[in-house]
């Protein structure tokens, strides 16, 4: 497999991923028939609630994350197999940004720390590392 294909894959990996996070909110929604918004409730048969369920909630902030985190490692990911840079490097660095990633919402949906961050520190480290062999190259 090419580097530009692991890239490909980790891509649809994380897509998957997150579509999971909106799977937990409606399966949980669903299975409480408890909905916040009128338009579900009615649709549903179900009454309007004054709020989400905790695990919604949860959901949505790792959801959150998820978009403060994933958009700007597929970016120098990118950028790093554009460059041509070590292929070995791709498949470790973007393994484990992908298994940090998704390690760290099975801990956020189940409140765990010191996991959580740890979890997000490791796709942290990722990124930095492929911020920094892009850096080798194009300075």
């Amino acid at each position: 497999m090419t580097e530009y294909q692991f890239y490909a894959l980790i891509t649809v990996i994380l897509f998957f991923k997150m579509f999971a996070i909106s799977a937990v909110q409606a399966l949980a929604r669903i299975g409480a028939n408890t909905f916040v918004t009128p338009e579900d409730a009615r649709f549903f048969g179900a009454s309007i609630a004054p709020d989400e369920l905790p695990i919604v909630k949860r959901a949505a902030m790792a959801w959150r994350n998820d978009l403060e985190n994933i958009p700007i490692f597929l970016f120098l990911a990118m950028i790093y197999v554009t460059l041509g840079l070590s292929p070995r490097g791709a498949y470790i660095y973007f393994s484990l940004f992908a298994g940090a990633r998704i390690l760290h919402t099975v801990m956020y949906l189940n409140g765990l720390q010191p996991w959580r961050t740890i979890f997000f520190t490791f796709g942290a480290v990722a990124c930095f590392a492929i911020a920094i062999q892009i850096l080798t190259v194009v300075l």
